[in-house]
């Protein structure tokens, strides 16, 4: 038996699964209730701009504060014992074994008016603070669900740059700021292309955060989707439509990211 035939499992996953869902978004989104082709369906995604504008936002806003938290994290995890790197490196992964809509509960339980948070400030004497069922609800939830996500990209990255690159600039009489901007960052800067494509796509089109620590009231894209093939308003062609444009969209985000990543690795200025 030849090897190509080994395959052939795979190539038949991939188009009962992926390529089949696919080419059916693409013809209900290009067709009407009658089943002729029209473009009516991506007219009609003029009336929903601020749900587009909300979940870039939102998204946007989520993976720069994931960028924030993650990069010195990730740098410090490169840093330690091999050891420990171990350890931390479980302890970062272990709340992805717990169900994801779990995880989304426990924030609810967190954030509402009467949860853990407000009891603690009262405790102190502080003032408490209404966050569930506001944007800064939404954007914490992505970013404890998604911040491994951009951990570990990094981190993958920066404990594999070789040590003689930065003994070199050490010994050129390179300061420590020195040898981070000019040689250790531009070197990861596949990793964070990388972490911020995995933080950004499931960002822009989550719908459980969003329901749960939203409230209901901050629609974003996946609210939107479900709520045309599940919801009252049912418009499956519409769904499709949305989906089909925010595909593409992040597909194009993704070349672009890839784009940037692929000449990290020649940013290092000497």
């Amino acid at each position: 038996m030849k090897l190509k035939y080994l395959s052939a499992p795979y190539i038949l996953w991939m188009t009962l699964f992926v390529v089949a869902p696919v080419f059916i978004v693409v013809i209900y989104a290009f067709s009407s209730a009658t089943g002729g082709f029209t473009l009516e369906n991506f007219a009609k995604m003029g009336d929903y701009v601020s749900v587009f504008s909300r979940s870039f936002l939102l998204a946007l806003i989520s993976t720069a504060v994931c960028i924030v938290i993650g990069y010195p994290v990730a740098y410090i995890l490169s840093k330690v014992r091999s050891n420990l790197q171990r350890i931390l490196s479980m302890l970062i992964m272990l709340p992805m074994w717990m169900n994801f809509l779990l995880r989304t509960y426990a924030w609810m339980s967190i954030l509402e008016n009467t949860g853990l948070l407000n009891r603690l400030l009262s405790l102190l004497g502080l003032p408490t603070l209404n966050i569930i069922n506001t944007p800064a609800a939404i954007v914490i939830g992505m970013v404890y669900n998604f911040l491994p996500f951009m951990i570990l990209p990094i981190y993958s990255v920066i404990v594999k740059i070789d040590r003689s690159l930065i003994e070199a600039a050490q010994d050129l009489g390179a300061s420590a700021v020195a040898v981070f901007t000019k040689v250790i960052f531009p070197l990861s800067l596949p990793g964070v292309f990388s972490g911020i494509t995995m933080v950004f796509v499931p960002a822009v089109s989550t719908f459980v955060i969003s329901q749960l620590l939203g409230g209901g009231s901050n629609m974003l894209l996946g609210d939107l989707i479900e709520m045309q093939f599940l919801g009252a308003a049912y418009n499956p062609h519409l769904g499709s439509a949305i989906a089909l444009v925010m595909m593409v969209i992040v597909m194009i985000c993704m070349w672009v990211m890839n784009k940037f990543g692929a000449g990290g690795e020649e940013a290092v200025m000497i």
